[in-house]
């Protein structure tokens, strides 16, 4: 006996095709998996809804190929310091015109109490009864589920059990399910990272095996428009989607000069060399955009937090309510390109409430006091701690997510500090990202230290480097030039 490249078994032509038949009859071991095998050909069907299909079953029955996995660079060369010595502490000249924080009116985050007079004229609407439905971030979402759903099964466990599965999928009437995920989509405000939560999920109330659940999401993906491939490594399935950025730490496919991640396996190591197709399913070539444009529409789950720095002998607070759903979806993440995190949104109600503490001790101070404020508030209010020693691994945190951790390291407390010295000052901003460290430098026409990017002079503002005024780097990063800028976008 030898194994061809997709694990499928070949027996020696010595045995016959009638040795071959006896020995799988014959043999206890093999009877169940014989049966079996025959009733998933018979479930799966020629005829599909979408005519795509046939021409993509027959693709998926040619030679697939062997492919060798691909390791992304991390984000930095070396690794940031344990800790960092702060300097010590002196007044920031007082320059630059007197400002005024503007706010909106800020909405209401703390549901008011239901009344007995408001309870009884409620009409609760009529809820239609679908298939299946789960938790999906504090809000219940349901779904039409087609029957022949569960006749779909990951046999045999080679590139003909991924087209009997196809077969079956293909043939069902998998268009309820799209639209119900569409709708909630559309409902929830979900970006791509999300519908990928969405459909895992799915997956896994539907199906018991891995192999399958990633098979469930290759399909409903393709079907959305999504480029993603599933390949075999050891007999089981390993799913890859298209994205145009890195997502590092995250093993990847190259097909086509496109890189296909490996999202299942974030920060859990290779997968190897594995066995795989190279066209897309046809109309199916859209990325992946960990973009985080617009924030999740998710039923709220409302907790406050306090936050306090101390300054020259007075202590400054500010408290504000956060949404702990829209935290746990931003735990999720894997790690995307800066540009992710620094021009993501903060919850309006977050940052409303902060400014208004903010504007308190602001109002009417000079440009230059009142940013150093906000640069020491980021500095102080949070303990230093790096990334491996926090979470087991390298995690950029959003600006709401820096809020709400006690403890930070430099991309963190510059992504923080951008998002509020662009929203309260309209200053403009660039990342400056070292070998080992992430600061910030602002268009601010004031002395110290600075940078050029774009062919302008940005002046640095560390919020990292404690008691460190604006204008004021680090003696390691003095006379280094910095690997790269990242552009925050204006507005929020």
């Amino acid at each position: 006996m030898r194994l061809n490249k997709v694990g499928e078994l070949e027996l020696s032509k010595q045995f016959g095709h009638f040795s071959l038949l006896f020995l799988l009859l014959g043999s206890t071991l093999f009877a169940g998996s014989f049966e079996n095998f025959k009733r998933v050909q018979q479930e799966s069907f020629t005829k599909y809804m979408d005519e795509r299909d046939a021409a993509f079953n027959s693709y998926l029955k040619s030679q697939w190929k062997e492919y060798s996995a691909q390791k992304s660079k991390p984000l930095y060369e070396k690794e940031k310091p344990k800790s960092i010595t702060p300097t010590l502490p002196k007044k920031i000249k007082s320059v630059g015109p007197k400002v005024r924080i503007k706010l909106e009116k800020i909405k209401k985050v703390i549901p008011e109490p239901v009344t007995v007079e408001k309870v009884l004229i409620i009409k609760k609407p009529k809820k239609i009864q679908k298939d299946i439905s789960f938790d999906f971030f504090g809000q219940e979402v349901s779904f039409y589920i087609d029957k022949k759903y569960k006749k779909a099964t990951f046999y045999p466990q080679s590139q003909k059990g991924i087209i009997n599965f196809f077969d079956i999928l293909a043939s069902s009437d998998y268009s309820s399910t799209l639209q119900d995920i569409n709708s909630i989509r559309k409902e929830l405000a979900l970006n791509d990272w999300a519908t990928y939560l969405l459909v895992t999920k799915l997956s896994e109330s539907l199906y018991s095996t891995p192999d399958e659940r990633r098979l469930f999401s290759w399909f409903i993906f393709n079907k959305l428009g999504y480029a993603v491939k599933v390949g075999l490594a050891n007999k089981h399935i390993v799913l890859m989607h298209y994205s145009k950025k890195a997502i590092y730490s995250t093993p990847n496919y190259t097909f086509n000069k496109r890189h296909f991640y490996v999202v299942a396996n974030y920060a859990k190591g290779s997968v190897g060399k594995l066995y795989t197709y190279k066209q897309n399913y046809p109309d199916a070539d859209k990325a992946m955009d960990l973009g985080l444009k617009e924030l999740p529409n998710f039923k709220k789950d409302i907790k406050s937090k306090r936050l306090s720095f101390r300054e020259f002998g007075n202590t400054y607070t500010t408290t504000y309510h956060y949404d702990q759903n829209l935290l746990d979806f931003m735990a999720t993440y894997p790690q995307a390109d800066y540009e992710t995190y620094f021009n993501a949104p903060m919850s309006e109600s977050v940052y409303q409430e902060i400014a208004k503490d903010m504007k308190k001790y602001l109002d009417s101070k000079t440009s230059s006091v009142a940013i150093n404020f906000v640069l020491r508030f980021v500095q102080k209010a949070f303990a230093y701690q790096i990334d491996q020693d926090q979470f087991g691994r390298e995690k950029v945190m959003f600006a709401e997510e820096t809020l709400y951790y006690d403890k930070s390291d430099c991309e963190d407390r510059a992504i923080l500090f951008s998002y509020l010295v662009k929203e309260l000052f309209g200053v403009t901003v660039v990342g400056v990202k070292y070998k080992d460290h992430m600061t910030t430098a602002l268009y601010i026409p004031m002395q110290g230290d600075s940078i050029k990017a774009g062919g302008k002079k940005f002046v640095i503002a560390d919020p990292t480097y404690v008691n460190a005024n604006i204008g004021q780097s680090m003696p390691k990063y003095k006379s280094q030039i910095p690997q790269s800028f990242i552009h925050v976008r204006t507005g929020s």
